[in-house]
């Protein structure tokens, strides 16, 4: 991209030259945003000069988004990083790259496949003293027995029966979050915001889990959209994604009467499938998984319960 189009694209604040107006407060991001660059720069042992060159972008322009005074485009910042051979993430602060250890971590893990990146995280969980989150024991993750998955995938119904069989509480986590705020998932949310409910799961996640050492646990089917939660859940339950076809899930939901978020969508089932597409890699990541849709409910039952006594004899 030639440097003469950068006044359109490159820069918002001030002028069309990316220069602040005279007693303008510089933004603390885009003054972090310029360290960064001169930090980097400095490593890569590169003047301003042979940066400008080699990124395509004017000297006047580097020097203004290295003081702050710039807000450049993200196109801009590409072809800074890639002059500067880093990434994007780097140039703009990702915690991931804040640091000689985590930036070395994440060459290490970059281009691994998922079962490689799954025995790191399970090792670096042991290390941390976080669990087990892959083998057998300990025994208290092996008899506590989360069931994740989308709403209407039987949570609710097979977890009941499953801790009936087993003699073990059942927990249904999202009655646990309206006890802890006193009013409904629909109004924590529409009140105080996904925030705040992410919050309240994770509280009810680690009471559940601090007091039940045996327990079946059916899970808000957005439980993995909080990485910490989702964690903890994996280092301390054996975990069973109770899957179910897109027309099942909606049928079941809508028989009770509930078709948040889809209530407002022409188009539910396709905002379904969305859902669950851009949650399936993470429910995948539970030890077991059981098709909901491929039989009747006794049968269903029957599936769950094999399931449950494999996980006791690993006890």
């Amino acid at each position: 991209m030639s440097s003469t189009i950068l006044p359109v694209l490159g820069y918002a604040l001030g002028d069309a030259s990316g220069e602040m107006a005279a007693g303008e407060a510089k933004n603390p991001f885009l003054v972090a945003l310029g360290e960064r660059v001169r930090a980097l720069r400095a490593r890569r042992g590169m003047t301003r000069k042979a940066l400008s060159a080699a990124a395509d972008v004017s000297e006047r322009h580097l020097a203004n988004l290295e003081y702050g005074v710039g807000n450049a485009s993200i196109l801009i910042l590409l072809q800074v990083a890639a002059a500067l051979q880093c990434s994007l993430a780097e140039l703009i602060g990702d915690v991931t790259t804040s640091s000689p250890e985590w930036l070395l971590l994440r060459e290490l893990l970059e281009k691994r496949d998922e079962e490689t990146l799954r025995r790191v995280r399970i090792a670096v969980g042991d290390l941390l003293g976080m669990g087990n989150q892959g083998n057998p024991g300990p025994a208290t993750k092996r008899t506590r027995i989360a069931l994740i998955g989308l709403r209407g995938a039987g949570k609710s119904t097979l977890g009941q029966m499953l801790a009936d069989d087993l003699g073990y509480p059942f927990v249904e986590l999202s009655r646990e979050i309206e006890q802890f705020a006193g009013c409904s998932v629909g109004e924590i949310q529409g009140l105080y915001g996904q925030s705040a409910y992410r919050r309240y799961e994770r509280r009810a996640l680690e009471e559940a889990i601090q007091i039940y050492p045996e327990a079946v646990i059916a899970t808000p089917g957005g439980i993995v959209s909080d990485a910490a939660t989702f964690n903890q859940l994996l280092t301390h339950c054996t975990t069973i994604w109770l899957q179910a076809q897109a027309e099942d899930h909606l049928q079941r939901v809508a028989a009770q009467g509930d078709m948040r978020p889809m209530a407002a969508s022409k188009e539910a089932l396709e905002d379904l499938k969305g859902i669950l597409a851009g949650r399936a890699a993470f429910y995948s990541k539970a030890e077991y998984r059981l098709d909901t849709s491929a039989q009747p409910l006794a049968e269903t039952f029957e599936r769950l319960r094999a399931i449950a006594r494999e996980i006791m004899a690993h006890a």
